[in-house]
C-alpha cells in the first residue's frame, strides 16, 4: 500500500517537490555564474586555478565520491539484500584508502590536469595520451549511465511519473542541466556545487539516521529485529542472501570486491580533484577531510538501509518506480511525509547533478587536453582554443549520457557504478601503478595493458547477464540471450589480465625508455619538487 500512497502523495505534492528542487538549482546556478567569471585559462577551467584549500577540496572529493550509487543504490541494496548490500559500503570505503595510500599524492605531484599527464610523463606522448583519453571517456560514460538511471527512478517517484516516456524526459532534463553547469562554471563552479551537495547529503542522511534510531529507542538491535519482522526473512542479517546462492554468485562477489577496492584508485574524475589544490600539503589535508566525511556517511547507510527494510519493507521497495533505488526517498516519506520526501529527493537530485558535472568536465578535459591540445596541436594550441573544444565536448558527452541513461533506466545504480569501477581498475590502474613504481615499464606495455584491460572488461560486460538473458538485464527480456560469461562483474578476469599484459609485453619489449625522464618522475612523485614549477606553465 505504501508504494501507491507515496506515488499519489508525490503526484499531489509535485509542485512542492518541483519548488524545492527549483530553489536548489537557482541557488547553485547563481554560485556557478559567480565562479565562472575568472575562467580565462585552461588551468582555470580544468583545475579551478588551483585555488581551493584542503578542507574545501576534501568536501568536494566527498561530494564527487558520494554519488547516487552511495545514497540511492547502497541504501536500496541493504534494504533488499541486507548484509550483502552493505558490502558495497565496505568496498567503496576501503577502496578510498587504497587510492590515497597508493596513488593520490604521487599523481598530484606528477600531473598537471589529467591522468594522461602522469601516464605519458616518461612514456611516448601521443599513443599513451590517446589510450588514456579513450579509457577516461569509457569510464566516465559508464559512471554517467548510473547517475542518469538514478535520476530517472528518483524523479519518477518524486513527481509521480510512472511511465517510461516521462522518465526519459526527466533524464533529458538532468542532462541539460548538467551541460549548463559545466559549460558555464568549469571546475570552479562544479567544485562549489559538489561542496554544497556534500554538506546537504551528509546532513540529510544524518537527520534521517537519528530519526530512524529514535523510532527504535536508539537501539540498533531493535532496528534489526524490526527489519527481520517486516521482511519476514532472517537471512537479511546473514551473508549470502545475494552472493551466496550458488558458486557462481560467490565468485561474482569476489569479482565485485576486486572492482570496488581497486577501481577508485583509477577513477579519472576523483583523481582530477587533486589538481585543484595549490600544494602537496593541501592535497594531503583534503584527503583527511574526505576520509572523515565519506566514512561517516557510509555508517549512515547501514542504519538507513535497515531502516527502510523495517519501516517500508523490501517488497514495497522492489515494486516502487526505480526499484531498490527508491528506498531512501520512500523511507523519507514514511518518516516525514511529502515535505521530507521533497527535501531528501532534492538532495539526491543535487547529488546526481554534482557528480555528473564532475564526470563531464573530466571527460571533456581528457579529450580537449589530451587529444586536441597535446596530440592534434602537438602541445601548442591557439589561445583559448582548448577551452572552446572542451565546451563543445561537454555538449556531445551530455547528449550521449542522456541516451545511455534512458537505456539503463531501472538498473540498481550501485551495481552500474561497480561496472565503471571494474573498467577503471582494468584499463587504468595497472598502467598507473607500473608507471609510478616500475622503472622498466615501457610504452608498449602501457598500451597493451590499457587497451587489453578496457576491451576485455567491455566484452565481458556485453556478453554477461547484465545486458541480456533475463528481465533484470538491460534488454529487459529473457527471449534475447547472448550471455556466455556467467559473472555480472568482469573484474576477477579483466583486472589480472591487464596487469599480466603490461608485465609480459614490457619484459618482451627490447626498447628502452628515457632514463632521465624516469628519474625525474620518481623524484617529483615522491617529493613534489618540480611539480609546482611545471603547474605554472
Amino acid at each position: 500500500m505504501l508504494h501507491f500512497e507515496t506515488t499519489a502523495a508525490a503526484a499531489d505534492n509535485a509542485w512542492l517537490n518541483i519548488g524545492i528542487f527549483g530553489v536548489f538549482v537557482a541557488i547553485t546556478l547563481v554560485i556557478v555564474f559567480r565562479a565562472s567569471r575568472n575562467n580565462k585559462t585552461a588551468s582555470d577551467y580544468y583545475a579551478a586555478g588551483r585555488s581551493f584549500t584542503g578542507g574545501q577540496n576534501g568536501s568536494a572529493i566527498a561530494g564527487d565520491y558520494l554519488s547516487a550509487a552511495s545514497f540511492l543504490g547502497i541504501v536500496g541494496a541493504i534494504a533488499v539484500t541486507g548484509y550483502d548490500g552493505f558490502l558495497y559500503s565496505i568496498g567503496f570505503l576501503v577502496a578510498w584508502l587504497v587510492a590515497l595510500l597508493l596513488v593520490a599524492e604521487l599523481l598530484r605531484n606528477t600531473g598537471k590536469f589529467t591522468m594522461a599527464d602522469v601516464l605519458s610523463f616518461r612514456l611516448k606522448q601521443k599513443p599513451v595520451r590517446i589510450a588514456a583519453a579513450v579509457t577516461t571517456l569509457v569510464v566516465c560514460f559508464f559512471y554517467l549511465l548510473a547517475q542518469m538511471s538514478g535520476a530517472g527512478g528518483l524523479v519518477s517517484l518524486l513527481l509521480g511519473v510512472g511511465d517510461q516516456v516521462g522518465q526519459a524526459v526527466v533524464i533529458t532534463v538532468v542532462g541539460a542541466l548538467m551541460i549548463l553547469y559545466v559549460l558555464i562554471g568549469g571546475m570552479k563552479g562544479t567544485t562549489w556545487v559538489q561542496i554544497i551537495k556534500a554538506v546537504l547529503l551528509i546532513a540529510g542522511a544524518g537527520v534521517m539516521t537519528v530519526w530512524v534510531l529514535a523510532i527504535n529507542g536508539f537501539n540498533f538491535s531493535t532496528l534489526l529485529d524490526n527489519a527481520v519482522a517486516v521482511a519476514d526473512n532472517p537471512a537479511i542479517l546473514d551473508p549470502g542472501l545475494k552472493y551466496g546462492v550458488s558458486e557462481i554468485a560467490k565468485v561474482d562477489f569476489v569479482s565485485l570486491g576486486l572492482a570496488l577496492v581497486l577501481g577508485t584508485a583509477a577513477l579519472p574524475h576523483v583523481l582530477m580533484r587533486f589538481y585543484t589544490v595549490p600544494t602537496a600539503k593541501e592535497a594531503r589535508k583534503s584527503v583527511v577531510w574526505a576520509i572523515w566525511l565519506i566514512g561517516i556517511f557510509y555508517v549512515f547507510t547501514l542504519v538507513l538501509g535497515y531502516g527502510a527494510a523495517a519501516l517500508v519493507g523490501p517488497s514495497v521497495i522492489a515494486a516502487a518506480p526505480g526499484g531498490p533505488n527508491s528506498a531512501a526517498p520512500l523511507l523519507a516519506f514514511e518518516l516525514g511525509g511529502p515535505l521530507l520526501l521533497g527535501l531528501i529527493s532534492a538532495i539526491a537530485f543535487a547529488t546526481i547533478l554534482a557528480v555528473v558535472a564532475g564526470l563531464t568536465i573530466t571527460a571533456a578535459a581528457s579529450f580537449a587536453h589530451d587529444i586536441y591540445a597535446s596530440v592534434v596541436k602537438k602541445g601548442a594550441p591557439e589561445a583559448g582554443a582548448e577551452v572552446k573544444v572542451a565546451r563543445r565536448t561537454v555538449v556531445v558527452i551530455g547528449i550521449v549520457a542522456i541516451i545511455g541513461g534512458i537505456a539503463a533506466n531501472g538498473q540498481n545504480v550501485a551495481f552500474l557504478v561497480a561496472l565503471a569501477f571494474a573498467i577503471a581498475a582494468s584499463a587504468n590502474l595497472p598502467t598507473i601503478v607500473y608507471s609510478l613504481f616500475w622503472k622498466r615499464f615501457t610504452t608498449k606495455g602501457a598500451l597493451w595493458s590499457m587497451y587489453g584491460g578496457l576491451i576485455s572488461a567491455l566484452v565481458l560486460i556485453i556478453f554477461s547477464p547484465v545486458v541480456s538473458g533475463s528481465e533484470a538485464s538491460m534488454l529487459k527480456t529473457a527471449d534475447i540471450n547472448f550471455a556466455f560469461f556467467p559473472l555480472s562483474n568482469p573484474g576477477i578476469v579483466s583486472i589480472p589480465l591487464a596487469f599480466l599484459l603490461g608485465w609480459i609485453v614490457t619484459i618482451l619489449d627490447k626498447t628502452k625508455e628515457d632514463p632521465a625522464k624516469q628519474s625525474e618522475m620518481e623524484v617529483r612523485s615522491l617529493t613534489g619538487i618540480g611539480a609546482e614549477k611545471a603547474v605554472q606553465h
